[in-house]
């Protein structure tokens, strides 16, 4: 039996890898085998990283933030416009290029744990992205196998 300790010196190491990625940032799968269909990931995000607007339709999203400060941003669709679907799928590949425009700003929550801001229930269906204000660490759930 493998016990994982999730500690500053983990997440520091994490945060590492994250400012040397390209993306300014980097998960770290907490599946215990391959047989495991859950999503649980510990993510570290900097300052300048890009989560493109999403969804998860089948699944909602738990997110709970460890460290660090960020905003989850809420949009939905501009009255009377169509979209025809998801803007990017759940791997982050552009589906329709370009129909962001028809998405508006609706809300942000606020993750900060130090201000007692810990975390957010995303529900189906909700598009969503991040804003990134200090190094950040959340933990991610969602229902089901990744579909990349």
């Amino acid at each position: 039996m493998e016990i994982l300790e999730i500690n500053a010196p983990m997440l520091a190491a994490l945060h590492e890898k994250a400012a040397q990625s390209e993306r300014l940032r980097m998960n770290h799968d907490l599946r215990t085998s391959s047989e495991d269909t859950s999503q649980r990931m510990l993510n570290a995000l900097r300052p300048g990283t890009r989560v493109p607007v999403h969804r998860h339709l089948e699944t909602s999203e738990t997110t709970i933030c460890l460290e660090g400060c960020m905003d989850i941003v809420f949009y939905d669709l501009r009255p009377n416009e169509d979209c025809g679907g998801p803007i990017m799928n759940d791997s982050g590949t552009a589906i329709v290029p370009g129909m962001e425009a028809n998405l508006f700003e609706l809300r942000r929550v606020r993750l900060c744990p130090r201000e007692g801001h810990f975390g957010v229930q995303i529900p189906p269906g909700a598009w969503h992205s991040v804003t990134v204000y200090e190094p950040s660490t959340i933990f991610e759930a969602k229902d089901g196998a990744y579909k990349g």
